[in-house]
């Protein structure tokens, strides 16, 4: 996937989160480009733009060696460190930089891009920057998925790509794949923080409905539909509320609302009414 301006929202977004939570004074990061090179795009708390638009190849300096071997390094001080390569000492002498860690951003057993927190001391540092340094990334991981789905899906992943069932009926493996895509996109919009993101996601939903009925005719909330979709995956009141951050019984409730909208007496004949009016793939 090739990064977009989104994209880099995310990892400014995660460099403040990861100053905030370290007391880290300088983060900076970036996504791969084409091939194995990583551009640092985002700074935060540098006091030069000696780092700003770095290409850093596979392989060279700490961010490189990340890139590599996928996990994260840290090095306590950059400008002597025997553990990396030194092609890009100088832009960091510039910024006044020291002691540095590196996490990767791994989405789908892949490296898309690269965090980084340092400091202008040489310096030890602990485990706990560490670790917040990988839940900043794993922020941006999840992030980047979100975003994968919702453009997969905004390409021609909709109702047609199911194997060409009906919004009523079929039941290929393709159309059970589109129907499971649904109900997990709708599941993610609740926790997505960025208003963008979520609204390109849940159009991406309404992508896998639009060759449904009009929905006019009966009206259910967001969680309504959220419930329903998990259902017509196959989980259970359980499985749903935990996908969707809620208790059981608050699901049963929104089950029980829908069912009485659409006259359905059952689970199973709740989905077919809510396929059948358009909320549903």
């Amino acid at each position: 996937m090739t990064a977009d301006a989104s994209d880099t929202v995310e990892i400014r977004n995660a460099l403040l989160r990861l100053r905030r939570a370290t007391g880290l004074p300088v983060a900076f990061g970036g996504l791969l480009e084409a091939g194995q090179r990583m551009r640092i795009s985002e700074l935060s708390g540098t006091a030069t733009d000696a780092l700003r638009s770095l290409a850093v190849t596979s392989g060279n300096g700490l961010g490189g060696k990340t890139v590599v071997l996928a996990r994260p390094c840290v090095v306590t001080d950059y400008s002597v460190s025997r553990q990396i390569s030194h092609e890009y000492d100088a832009p960091v002498a510039v910024e006044g930089l020291r002691s540095v860690l590196a996490v990767p951003v791994v989405v789908r057993h892949g490296v898309r891009g690269v965090l980084y927190g340092a400091l202008r001391t040489a310096l030890p540092m602990g485990g706990r920057m560490l670790d917040a340094a990988v839940e900043a990334a794993r922020d941006v991981e999840r992030a980047l998925v979100v975003r994968d789905e919702a453009r997969t899906l905004a390409a021609g992943g909709g109702p047609g790509a199911g194997g060409g069932a009906g919004a009523g009926g079929g039941a290929g493996a393709g159309w059970e794949q589109v129907r499971e895509a649904h109900a997990a996109l709708r599941a993610m919009a609740p926790k997505i923080a960025d208003p963008q993101l979520r609204d390109e996601l849940l159009e991406a939903c309404a992508l896998l409905t639009a060759g449904a009925a009009s929905p006019a005719r009966v009206r259910l909330t967001p969680r309504e539909v959220d419930v329903l979709a998990c259902v017509a995956a196959g989980a259970t009141n359980a499985v749903a509320a935990g996908r969707l951050g809620l208790t059981p019984e608050t699901v049963k409730g929104y089950l029980r609302s829908a069912m009485r909208k659409l006259r359905a007496r059952t689970r199973g004949e709740a989905v077919v009414a809510a396929r059948r009016a358009g909320w549903l793939p």
